[in-house]
């Protein structure tokens, strides 16, 4: 047998088989490790969730440990809204899945990195002929998809592109998690403080109510004014009982992002909200500031990029879609003057789709309209995001400067107007019932100026969310029991 022949021939045939493992060792090193690129998922939200890191729990050991952290976190603890936070970032389950999903992508992105494998093949001919022992021909054959070969690096720079959308999803998911949970603690705060002022407002409403009846049975106060105080203190009681039900389920949604159950259920919320800080952030490029930071803009750049790659791909796979080399030896045994000879044959086939019906026209045209539906979408988000970003920043100044009226002007003019009504109360100028009134009122201001101070929160909280990514949570609401305690005691 020719040696260099041999040596062409088995080169030919070793060659796919060594790209190949070359290949996947590259892929493990990038794709394989248990990280799976989830350090660049905390390098995206680090800057917005600040002390609170999320974890990615991957085994049983890691469970327990995350499981004892939650526990000493929140058991019996007054939590505030970092450690809510924190804990939802370790401990919801929801975002574990995004990480798996992480995870996933990451195999994902490995797999198509890897060259498909050779089919080898190996066939005995001429099996029981006379003369011969066993067999006549060894053929041995190697078949390689050349195509996937010459197209390998782009395959894979898809591949990565598209793991780098996968983290920032992942990261835009954290930011969602830890915007949710933010926003469910402020309101089971506003909540039970909600809760505290419909309580003083009730014993104002109850003193006025025992007042009415004995004014009642000495005859002093006709009957409708009677009924009148007594449906106050009624309807005040039934508001209270809807508050406590309102901060219970409040404070049940705040476990659900916390991802708590079972004995970790025993924690407490403060009683009333932060008072509004005296100084506000100032965002005088809140538009560049979100466009560079938001994780959905990030996700919609590399995912134009990644249909820019597919397009190529396209065009240069546009006329020849499969390719396919066979390379082997043949080994024909002989028998000659009563000895065996054998021969060995090299063998190359090369196989290729002809594009007689299909041209590949329809593959390019669906290729250009996807690139343009991801350019347009980019074009589009970034437009929204300037727009979110403004009206996020708009809400969070003027909802501070609200509460601080409310906190500033209003409440003390209230507080002064049940002062003085006092006085003149005590010097028998006025009646017991203004007096009262007065209270109610105050009280009534108290709970509008507690739901503007939650609404400032809630809006700071989405000038984050909006800037950083994972959705802005809503920061006004009609409130419920302070609307109705302030009207009502307008008629008093």
């Amino acid at each position: 047998m020719n040696r260099p022949r041999t040596a062409r021939m088995a080169a030919t045939i070793a060659g796919p088989l060594l790209l190949g493992g070359c290949v996947a060792t590259a892929s493990t090193d990038l794709y394989g490790p248990g990280d799976a690129g989830f350090s660049q998922v905390l390098g995206q939200v680090t800057p917005a969730t600040g002390t609170a890191r999320p974890a990615w729990v991957q085994n049983a050991e890691q469970a327990r440990m995350v499981s004892d952290r939650v526990s000493k976190l929140v058991q019996g603890k007054t939590i505030s809204a970092e450690t809510a936070v924190q804990v939802a970032l370790i401990n919801n389950r929801g975002l574990q899945a995004a990480y798996s999903d992480l995870g996933i992508s990451a195999a994902d992105a490995w797999q198509q990195t890897l060259l498909p494998n050779p089919t080898v093949s190996v066939g005995l001919l001429g099996i029981g002929q006379p003369g011969l022992v066993a067999f006549r021909t060894v053929e041995g054959l190697v078949a390689s998809n050349i195509l996937a070969l010459a197209t390998h690096p782009r395959r894979s720079a898809i591949a990565e592109t598209r793991f780098r959308q996968a983290q920032m999803q992942a990261a835009g998911e954290t930011l969602r998690v830890a915007a949710e949970t933010r926003q469910a603690w402020i309101e089971a705060v506003a909540a039970f403080e909600a809760v505290a002022s419909l309580n003083q407002a009730r014993q104002a409403a109850d003193a006025a109510s025992e007042l009415a009846e004995k004014l009642g049975q000495s005859g002093a106060m006709p009957k409708a004014a009677q009924a009148r105080e007594h449906a106050f203190y009624a309807e005040l009681t039934g508001q209270i009982a809807e508050a406590r039900l309102a901060a219970k389920l409040a404070k049940e949604k705040l476990s659900r992002s916390m991802g708590l159950w079972g004995p970790d259920m025993k924690f407490f919320v403060p009683d009333a909200l932060p008072a509004l800080p005296v100084r506000l952030m100032k965002k005088e490029h809140v538009e560049r500031e979100a466009l560079q930071r938001r994780t959905d803009l990030l996700m919609a750049r590399i995912e134009l990029e990644a249909t820019a790659r597919e397009l190529g791909l396209t065009k240069a796979t546009r006329y020849v879609t499969d390719l396919g080399l066979v390379a082997g030896v043949e080994t024909e045994r002989e028998l000659e003057d009563g000895q065996i000879q054998t021969k060995g044959t090299a063998q190359l086939e090369l196989d290729v789709a002809i594009p007689i019906f299909d041209s590949g026209a329809a593959r390019m045209k669906k290729a250009e309209f996807t690139y343009m539906r991801a350019a347009n979408r980019l074009a589009e988000r970034a437009i929204n995001i300037r727009s979110e970003a403004r009206s996020a920043y708009l809400a969070y100044r003027a909802s501070h400067e609200i509460a601080r009226h409310y906190r500033n002007s209003v409440v003390p003019l209230r507080t002064r107007v049940e002062e003085e009504s006092l006085l003149t109360y005590n010097g028998m100028i006025t009646n017991t019932f203004e007096l009262l009134a007065d209270t109610r009122a105050r009280i009534g201001t108290v709970l509008l100026a507690a739901r503007a101070k939650r609404d400032f929160w809630l809006a700071e909280a989405g000038l984050a969310a909006t800037i950083h990514g994972g959705g802005a949570p809503s920061s006004i609401e009609g409130g419920g029991g302070a609307t109705t305690v302030a009207d009502a005691s307008g008629g008093h």
